[in-house]
Formats: structure tokens, sequence, C-alpha cells
């Protein structure tokens, strides 16, 4: 699973089939803004992916305890992300990979509404009918 998130909050996450350069350039190329600065994990994937599409790339090493990188470039939002998402997915007591997708829009829908989430937003979400709330995301 790949998981984006820029400083506001908007955010984004794939299954993926694999984590090589292959597989994450497809995914990740559209999100990023020609201006923006790619903060990853150290996995050597996400610096070809940078080079290819023209991007700055600042790698954290967390094997090593960097944590941080030039005083700002961080991933805490993504591990952070990630904590709330595996935390809410155990209540399921697993997940069957033909459904991760539905999972995760349900997810990221409550992440981005919140308290205010209604039944009806999801079943409306779920048909396509709620396209303010599923509008694409550039980061």
């Amino acid at each position: 699973m790949l998981v984006v998130l820029d400083r506001d909050g908007a955010t984004a996450d794939f299954r993926l089939t694999g984590v090589s350069a292959k597989e994450i350039e497809p995914v990740l190329g559209p999100l990023l803004a020609d201006d923006v600065i790619l903060c990853t994990d150290g996995a050597a994937a996400y610096g070809i992916v940078a080079r290819h599409i023209g991007v700055v790339h600042h790698p954290v090493n967390l094997v090593q305890g960097i944590r941080v990188v030039r005083g700002a470039y961080h991933i805490q939002n993504v591990n952070a992300y990630d904590s709330r998402l595996k935390q809410w997915l155990a209540r399921f007591h697993g997940v069957a990979t033909d459904y991760l997708e539905s999972y995760l829009g349900w997810r990221w829908m409550i992440e981005r509404i919140g308290k205010r989430i209604l039944p009806g937003m999801c079943l409306r979400a779920a048909l396509g009918k709620e396209r303010h709330l599923l509008h694409n995301i550039k980061i």
C-alpha cells in the first residue's frame, strides 16, 4: 500500500501490486506538482521515481534513527495516518485484499469529513453522487 500526504492533510492511498518504481510511478506521478519536495522512507524505488518525474527527493533513514532531514522533511504524518488506519482496521479482524480499496475509501472519508460523516454520504459516495467529496487531489 502506498500512502501520500501533504502538509495540509490532503491524502491519497493505493493498493500496489509491488514496491518497485514500476508499480509506484504510475500512481504517484500524477499526484505530484512540479515544485513538490518528495519526502519518503529510504526505499530506493522512490529515488528512481523522483528522478523520472523530475522532483526533489529527501529520503529519511528510519533504520539509522534519522527521522527529520534538513530540519523540516519527515514522514511522521504518513506514519500517524498509517497508525490510525491500522487501529481502525483492527476492529474488522482482517480485511480481504479484494475489498481493501473499499475500506481505504471509507477510511479516507472518515479522515476527510470526520464526525460530520453520515451514512447517506457514504452511500451516495459509493454510487458516485458525492463528487465534491471525491475530487482529484494534487499534492
